[in-house]
């Protein structure tokens, strides 16, 4: 594995625009929690899988070749709500914060083909669409855990940073795990703001699906109930006019209740 290589490239995701990075590589991310009980889970419009021609279930799409995954990370704060807001179809992702995402991947990925030879995968947001549970990965390169409420958690932001993920052919040092839990003691606001109490209780088993890491870290996070909040956000939706735009644009703000009652991270500006 290149130490030197990847020790370079966590530096030029920084500077590319990445407020945090880290690499895993795509072995140990295969073995996430996520990604081994995909093709267990019930039928779900957001499950982000497709069926394997094998007859094995639903699957995630992994690129030939691809070794790396090169996680990079935006902070999200809570004073800059603009951020994390929905600009046209609400499907599109199209938020300005994502977009400052994808511009740090292809700066990063430049780079690397340019200087490196290495070959690059600028996957979608979408696990529908070609990509990995991102959530997982940026575990797995030690960026921080998931939380109770279901979020990634970092000791710098808390649940409030997004992600984009870069695949590689270069055979890169992790940079993960961690030891990180700031859940242990919490008294769990983040789960007593949720509009729609989408932490019944056990929605999913160990025995069922033969992992003890489960959705809400025990199996307590019921993503049906998520997606009718989204759904009324989406409803909700106004339009508006943006600096670029010929007209006015969808804009949507998607529930943030869970991620902005959370009290763990560095940022007090949150």
């Amino acid at each position: 594995m290149s130490t030197d290589l990847a020790a370079a490239i966590l530096e030029k995701a920084r500077q590319s625009g990445a407020d945090l990075a880290g690499i895993a590589a795509v072995t140990d991310l295969q073995r996430s929690p996520s990604h081994r009980i995909v093709g267990s889970m019930p039928p779900y419009a957001g499950t982000g899988t497709v069926e394997d021609p094998d007859g094995r279930g639903r699957v995630v799409r992994w690129p030939a070749g691809a070794v790396s995954a090169i996680i990079l990370a935006v902070a999200h704060p809570s004073d800059q709500p603009d951020l994390d807001r929905w600009y046209g179809r609400e499907w599109s992702g199209d938020t300005p914060g994502n977009r400052l995402l994808i511009a740090a991947v292809d700066r990063l990925a430049g780079w690397l083909e340019a200087e490196h030879g290495v070959r690059c995968w600028r996957i979608p947001y979408h696990v529908e669409r070609g990509s990995v549970y991102m959530k997982d990965a940026a575990v797995v390169a030690g960026l921080g855990c998931i939380g109770r409420n279901n979020l990634l958690l970092t000791p710098e932001y808390g649940p409030r940073q997004r992600l984009r993920v870069l695949l590689t052919d270069a055979d890169l040092k992790s940079s993960g795990p961690r030891v990180y839990d700031p859940c242990d003691g919490c008294p769990e606001p983040c789960r007593a703001a949720c509009p729609r109490q989408a932490f019944p209780g056990s929605v999913y088993s160990p025995d069922e699906y033969g992992v003890v890491e489960l959705p809400g870290r025990d199996g307590s996070f019921d993503r049906l109930l998520c997606d009718r909040q989204m759904t009324v956000d989406v409803e909700a939706s106004e339009q508006v006019v943006v600096d670029g735009q010929d007209g006015p644009v969808l804009r949507t703000d998607f529930c943030r209740a869970c991620e902005l009652a959370c009290i763990a991270g560095g940022d007090r500006s949150m």
